[in-house]
């Protein structure tokens, strides 16, 4: 079992998620810098957060075009799995790998705190050691975190639970106020309808530690792990 962590000119989050699965899960792990083309040595790749290429035209719209991404598509359609996390769910939207778009948040201003999300499919790849409706405390640090898409997507991704997490309260409602950043329904995470590919906001590796606050981004990555042997 692999992980490979990729790496864009402005990604800032690659070492937390280097460190995660390296001393939280316990598997090899390799930086993938974004010129690579080759991806095959891999179980699973992570597209973590960070400014890549600066946000400077729109958050993920350069990404996409780096060499990796097509390896990334590649790699995706073999049923392996793809996980985006804040500027990595911008990027894998960018690349058409996950439907709809991440604006600016409703109120123009960068959020970062820690936020509550409910677990609303509990069979991924990447929740199997969650339940339906569990409440997780994660960090958010975004300003462009504000979930859209049409009708059309959006009844889809119902029908076919592909909404993994919503922003709620701590009692697990999902309210207006508790959402950091103006998604539709309070989405705080999508998969695609194969499940391999998962794209979430909030950032799970700051939560992996009780010393940051919260450890309840820990279970994702073992539920992933999990996903890898069984597919092994």
């Amino acid at each position: 079992m692999k992980f490979g962590v990729i790496v864009f000119p402005g990604s800032n989050c690659d070492h937390d998620a280097y460190h995660v699965v390296s001393k939280h899960v316990g598997q090899p792990v390799d930086f993938v810098w974004h010129k690579e083309t080759d991806l095959s040595g891999y179980d699973a790749v992570i597209i973590p957060g960070g400014f890549s290429y600066g946000d400077y035209l729109r958050a993920g719209a350069l990404a996409q075009f780096s060499p990796v991404m097509k390896a990334v598509k590649d790699f995706a359609e073999k049923g392996k799995f793809v996980f985006g996390v804040c500027n990595g769910f911008q990027i894998l939207c960018e690349a058409d790998l996950l439907p709809g778009a991440l604006m600016r948040n409703r109120n123009l201003h960068f959020v970062c705190q820690h936020v509550n999300i409910r677990v609303e499919n509990g069979n991924t790849p990447y929740t199997s050691e969650l339940v339906k409706n569990e409440v997780l405390t994660i960090p958010v640090a975004h300003a462009e975190g504000n979930y859209v898409c049409n009708d059309e997507t959006f009844a889809q991704l119902e029908s076919n639970n592909q909404i993994v997490f919503r922003y709620c309260d701590t009692n697990g409602e999902a309210t207006d106020e508790a959402n950091p950043n103006g998604s539709r329904s309070n989405i705080a995470g999508i998969c695609n309808r194969r499940g391999n590919v998962l794209g979430m906001m909030p950032h799970p590796e700051r939560a992996c530690e009780e010393l940051l606050g919260s450890n309840d981004g820990r279970d994702i990555f073992c539920s992933l792990t999990n996903a890898i042997a069984k597919s092994n």
